[in-house]
């Protein structure tokens, strides 16, 4: 099912930098995306977070960033609890355009910028105290002006300090706008997006960067934290996944278009990273867009 683009055109946003918004169920069971950067609280009910070509079950107290455009939709679990369906379940922060650009053009914020950057694949804070961000998210309601940008930037402070960030998603759902002219790994970028449907080995990607292999692949992991097979094999799972969400494309067919010779190392290496099985992963998307 293709991501529906969604514009924030209500009339406050006009005239401030970030919108603190209080989401209904209705809104939850979406899949969209939007220009504007976006941190999600939950406060009530279960679920899972589809998001780019991840998948997370998330309960009250978490806290998740997501970076622009990128594709996501919240699938509460129905609740028997009738008082909880009529709480609302997500406070939702949408940081619009004036305010990102002022993170690129100061330098103080180098850090907090970073945070946005990596928010493109999605990220969950685990270790952040819910109660003390929630509160501070309470005070945003009386804030005016200059306190409001202060009280969220302290918001992101604790969030840039939180020492369990985990990353939701494998790969960016669009085309990075980074400028990378000066990084040395751009060509194998660019080479592994062109190659990866067609088998790429260690020896090719070594000689894009003109190291040998034994070399290449100790710098590859120092600088990502995992091996090239596997940023490679992530890389093809995640177009799988991107195939069988926006394509209708059956798990066969995702098999073999996203690079992988047989369908049993597919399923193997996609339980690997997914921790769920194609077919599992297909129905529970399925059921999300009912």
């Amino acid at each position: 099912m293709k991501a529906h683009l969604q514009k924030l055109t209500r009339s406050i946003h006009q005239n401030c930098s970030f919108s603190v918004d209080f989401q209904s169920y209705q809104f939850l069971k979406v899949w969209h995306y939007h220009p504007e950067p976006e941190l999600a609280i939950i406060l009530h009910g279960n679920g899972t977070l589809y998001l780019g070509d991840g998948m997370k079950k998330f309960k009250p107290g978490d806290i998740v960033l997501i970076g622009g455009n990128l594709p996501h939709q919240w699938q509460m679990e129905d609740s028997t609890d009738k008082r909880q369906t009529l709480q609302t379940p997500t406070v939702v922060i949408h940081f619009m355009e004036s305010f990102t650009h002022c993170l690129m053009q100061i330098p103080e914020f180098n850090r907090i910028r970073a945070l946005f950057d990596k928010s493109n694949k999605g990220i969950l804070f685990t270790d952040i105290d819910f109660h003390q961000v929630l509160a501070k998210v309470d005070r945003l309601k009386s804030c005016q002006d200059f306190d409001r940008v202060i009280m969220v930037l302290d918001i992101l402070k604790l969030l840039e300090n939180s020492g369990n960030q985990e990353i939701l998603s494998c790969n960016n759902f669009f085309k990075e706008n980074d400028n990378f002219k000066e990084n040395k790994l751009e060509k194998l970028y660019s080479f592994i997006e062109g190659n990866f449907k067609e088998g790429i080995s260690l020896e090719s990607a070594a000689g894009i960067v003109n190291m040998n292999p034994s070399s290449f692949s100790r710098y590859f992991k120092r600088i990502h934290q995992k091996t090239f097979v596997r940023y490679l094999n992530e890389i093809k799972i995640g177009y799988a996944c991107r195939l069988l969400m926006e394509k209708e494309t059956n798990i066969s067919e995702a098999c073999y278009e996203s690079g992988f010779k047989n369908i049993s190392n597919f399923n193997r290496k996609f339980k690997e990273i997914k921790k769920v099985s194609p077919s599992q992963f297909l129905k529970n998307r399925n059921y999300g867009s009912e």
